[in-house]
């Protein structure tokens, strides 16, 4: 096995791995592993093919979220639905921005999404609301705003899409986590196909890197039986690595800015 091939399964496999351990998060370090590790050269494709990967994985899980009956479907099929529409604008958005800028960005949103981190997550005592116009008004604004930034991005978006059909719903969090991976797989199979009519995104690669995904999400999720009472003292080792990950974004970012 070629050391390109190695460094593409295991960049997947760390993704996996971590989604897995923790239930979110991982797949913002999809882009920056296909940059800096197995050495894709152009932003775009990075991204492109990243987001072909999470959608994989995403519908994986997801499967095994609606065997165990966390799924509310309705409100998945609404919620992505409409959020596709805003993946496809803000992959579009993605697309036209240059890569150098665009991956700057990228380092503030691992800023943002490793501060998320730091905060424990604690069951949240909600209260499912009534399906009136104003569920579905905030719905289609979350669902929007969710698709939007995933699609900009190339991330999954969970991070994102949890609370926010917490918010517009009031679904308990395991069903708000069930619920989001259809969202999380649709928004980035729209982005990788967006990505993939300007010719952005490696069909191979995007195959290595599932593959180790796979490998890693079985091996995180067995494990996160085992070490779930040191759940929030991972979540800070996650999010230390993400500040490491953004600070050095931003290095290679400053580096290649032409001086004056």
């Amino acid at each position: 096995m070629s050391t390109s091939v190695l460094a593409a399964v295991g960049s997947g496999g760390i993704v996996g791995f971590m989604l897995g351990l923790l239930g979110g998060g991982g797949s913002i370090l999809a882009t920056p592993l296909l940059l800096y590790v197995v050495g894709v050269t152009q932003p775009h494709i990075a991204i492109g093919t990243g987001a072909l990967a999470v959608s994989v994985n995403a519908f994986a899980n997801f499967a095994s979220h609606a065997i165990k009956g966390h799924v509310w479907w309705r409100c998945a099929a609404v919620f992505s639905l409409l959020g596709v529409f805003g993946a496809l604008a803000g992959s579009s958005l993605g697309k036209a921005m240059d890569g150098g800028r665009l991956i700057f960005l990228f380092g503030v949103l691992m800023v943002v999404v490793g501060a998320l981190m730091l905060k424990p997550r604690k069951p949240t005592s909600v209260k499912s609301r009534p399906v009136d116009l104003r569920m579905c008004f905030v719905t289609a604004a979350v669902a929007l705003a969710a698709g939007a930034a995933s699609g900009f991005f190339g991330i999954g978006g969970g991070f994102l899409i949890v609370p926010g059909l917490m918010l517009a719903t009031g679904m308990p969090m395991i069903n708000a986590i069930g619920t989001s991976l259809l969202s999380v797989g649709a928004f980035g199979l729209a982005t990788a196909l967006n990505y993939a009519a300007s010719g952005l995104v490696d069909w191979w690669l995007a195959m290595e890197f599932i593959g180790g995904g796979v490998a890693g999400g079985l091996f995180g999720t067995m494990l996160a039986t085992r070490l779930s009472a040191y759940k929030n003292i991972l979540d800070r080792l996650f999010a230390a690595l993400i500040f490491v990950v953004a600070g050095y974004i931003f290095y290679r970012s400053l580096a290649s800015t032409p001086a004056g």
